[in-house]
């Protein structure tokens, strides 16, 4: 084998014998935690076809899933989370596309936005994940923007189109208080 593929394959190696000999642990991800999780499971993850960047304050559509595990009224059909991603999660897991995950497990989507059709991923008693930033707040998403902006990965255009929503108000201590709940077992019946 060589170094390089030693390299890119042992962290999924190791992530995928956790997954299978500790079923005790739950596992959450944000962001590029979101797909390394996500495709350890068999999910696809790729750039946006478009080169489209989803940056700064974002809608998130939310499915019934969604508004259980976030604990909020029926009519409330989104919520908002800074993001910061070119890549995403194509198709969620499933047991179709790995031996990881018995057929028939239940993965939900729990929110999809225009840009990104997987937002967050969840396996009852196992994992949570969001592609949006719940820790992120104005300073931050304008730092990841000059970075972006000054490594010519960004155009100033996109930058300055998100910059001018950094500062708007966001859902991230709801996502927050979700994860602890799961990780404390609260939502262990949310199916």
């Amino acid at each position: 084998m060589s170094l390089t593929k030693y390299r890119s394959e042992r962290p999924f190696n190791r992530q995928a014998d956790l997954w299978v000999h500790r079923p005790d642990i739950r596992f959450t991800g944000i962001c590029f935690g979101h797909q390394i999780l996500c495709r350890v499971l068999g999910s696809t993850v790729a750039p946006e076809a478009n080169g489209e960047w989803e940056l700064s304050h974002s809608p998130i559509i939310l499915s019934n899933i969604g508004r259980q595990l976030f604990d909020l009224p029926e009519e409330t059909d989104r919520i908002h989370l800074h993001q910061m991603h070119l890549d995403h999660v194509v198709n969620a897991p499933s047991g179709e596309s790995t031996d990881l995950l018995p057929k028939g497990t239940r993965v939900h989507t729990w929110g999809t936005s225009e840009h990104t059709g997987v937002q967050g991923v969840y396996i009852r008693k196992r994992l949570f994940t969001t592609q949006g930033h719940m820790e992120f707040n104005e300073a931050m998403v304008r730092r990841q923007l000059e970075m972006r902006l000054k490594s010519g990965t960004l155009s100033e255009k996109d930058a300055d189109e998100a910059s001018e929503r950094a500062d708007w108000m966001h859902d991230g201590k709801t996502v927050a208080k979700a994860v602890i709940r799961f990780f404390h077992g609260d939502d262990d019946e949310v199916e």
